[in-house]
């Protein structure tokens, strides 16, 4: 579609250029500009990573990697060819390598890119602060992925992919940018073409809804307490975290080992516990597990852990720390922990 000029005597095209005409390239160029105005192609979306490809194929990068409000990671491609290749099929393996990225895994990458830019925010602190929470909330981040397409044109048979795909659910959009010349001023023209907007408007309010649901669960949290019984004592009135604790640690008591343990939940597998080396006290413990978080380029957030004296748990030649992030799905993770050691004797029902 054609971009005019329009005055009071006469209406005329402004000139539509390629961008290799003037002189403008997708990683030198196109790439940055979008990345400092990310909301011309994606609106409400927090760039957390650049060239972005931690797997084994070192050739494959997300050009660009971002969140949304909805905390739904966006995996952005750009191309400034002028039918955009085959990027929708690259840009699905993408969102599959990426999908699985947890909290802590994406602070982690937004750190590093922080740090690349010169920035010197804390990347949790500015997360939270985009996605206006007040803590993490593992059960509700990234629970989907979405994919940005942007090029200069996209071929029929890539709109006809893209659609197809949009009908089962899975959430691509094509942004097309048309460069124009107007005398020394290069003006850039950015259309949504897919999904059309009327259809968008139709999907936003699906989001909406989902949004004032997850609202809704956030300001209505669940406060019940538990009253856990291990081996005919009673433990009155946990919280659902105190209560999880108390039933991994009487685990560890009886002879298993943290790694079984982890294994039982799989949500929380790599993310249940913190370990150091030898027999220590809560404030080696510490020390330690963020020199050892240090050179592993990370940061030990030691308020997301039991560190106290008491609630540290020594089994062999290590320590461990038991993570206090859990959410809605905490006592699904209690139940599982019962079934897969049933020899345990635990019982639990909420207070009265």
């Amino acid at each position: 579609m054609a971009v005019y000029e329009m005055t009071k005597d006469r209406i005329q095209p402004i000139l539509e250029v390629k961008f290799s005409e003037v002189g403008i390239s997708e990683r030198g160029d196109l790439q940055p500009l979008l990345r400092e105005k990310i909301d011309i192609i994606s609106p409400d979306t927090l760039v957390i990573a650049e060239e972005f490809g931690q797997w084994e194929d070192s050739r494959r990068r997300i050009d660009l990697l971002g969140i949304d409000k909805d905390a739904t990671l966006v995996v952005i491609e750009l191309k400034r060819t002028e039918d955009g290749g085959h990027m929708e099929l690259q840009a699905i393996r993408y969102a599959a390598m990426v999908w699985a990225m947890t909290f802590e895994h994406v602070v982690q990458v937004f750190d590093r890119y922080l740090r690349k830019n010169g920035r010197e925010e804390d990347a949790q602190t500015a997360l939270l602060e985009f996605l206006e929470w007040d803590e993490p909330d593992e059960d509700q981040f990234a629970q989907d992925v979405r994919i940005v397409l942007a090029s200069a044109e996209f071929s029929r048979e890539l709109t006809t992919a893209v659609m197809w795909l949009n009908e089962r659910d899975i959430d691509i959009r094509c942004i097309r940018l048309k460069p124009y010349r107007d005398g020394e001023r290069l003006l850039l023209d950015v259309q949504q073409i897919v999904p059309l907007p009327e259809a968008e408007e139709y999907r936003v309010q699906i989001r909406e809804k989902q949004k004032r649901e997850r609202t809704a669960r956030k300001f209505n949290p669940d406060f019940t307490k538990y009253d856990v019984t291990i081996n005919g004592t009673t433990y009155e009135r946990l919280p659902k975290r105190t209560a999880i604790f108390t039933v991994v640690r009487h685990l560890c008591d009886i002879g298993h080992a943290p790694g079984e343990i982890a294994e039982t939940v799989p949500w929380r597998r790599n993310r249940m516990f913190r370990w150091v080396e030898g027999a220590v006290n809560a404030e080696d413990f510490v020390e330690k597990a963020t020199e050892q978080a240090k050179s592993e380029g990370k940061n030990f957030e030691v308020h997301r852990f039991y560190c106290g004296d008491d609630d540290l748990i020594v089994v062999g030649d290590k320590t461990y720390a038991f993570t206090n992030q859990w959410g809605s799905r905490t006592i699904e993770a209690v139940n599982l922990l019962i079934r897969a050691f049933p020899e345990s004797d635990i019982k639990y029902q909420p207070s009265s």
